[in-house]
């Protein structure tokens, strides 16, 4: 960051008093920048004993398979973030959501927290974002071509709760190895 977006003055990274961290703070207006973690809402649509997944349109990781996900945008819940993205990437409509994952990415500075819930109905296909979606059994998941660490654990988890019919919130980091 080189200028204010508040006033269009230089900034300088420094700590602004009573912080431990390093900040963009204009020189003018004394504004302080902060960045801070980005939010990924999604979504694990179930129908019966199926879920969802989209094939990815676009990058990164184009071609594989995924969960309906991305940025939650200014003036919307987690909730609607999450019915958003499945609309968006699947035209598909969500029912009885209820936060299921949230995992924290420290090293991309990101959060991911899905939402499982039910399809309200079969009428889905791909969104702009996504080359294809499908409905998997657990045994045709094609885990080797899965886009994201957060998805494969996010179906693992499902999976083994769904055994015993309890599905509690799951609160996870995946660090980078």
């Amino acid at each position: 960051m080189k200028y204010c977006s508040e006033c269009g003055a230089n900034v300088t990274q420094k700590k602004p008093e009573n912080d431990e961290h390093l900040r963009f703070v204009c020189d003018d207006c004394e504004i302080i920048h902060y960045h801070n973690p980005k939010v990924i809402a999604g979504a694990l649509p179930i129908w019966q004993d199926k879920v969802l997944l989209c094939r990815r349109a676009i990058n990164p990781r184009h071609g594989l398979w995924t969960l309906p996900a991305g940025f939650m945008e200014n003036g919307e819940t987690l909730a609607q973030a999450a019915a958003r993205e499945t609309y968006e990437e699947a035209t598909a409509v969500m029912e009885n959501i209820k936060l299921y994952t949230v995992i924290s990415l420290p090293q991309v500075n990101q959060v991911y927290m899905i939402y499982r819930g039910n399809l309200a109905n079969l009428d889905f296909s791909p969104g702009i974002e996504s080359l294809e979606t499908e409905l998997f059994d657990e045994k045709d998941i094609p885990w080797d071509e899965l886009a994201f660490k957060t998805v494969t654990e996010t179906l693992r988890h499902y999976f083994h709760d769904r055994k015993n019919n309890q599905f509690p919130i799951h609160d996870f980091c995946i660090l980078k190895k």
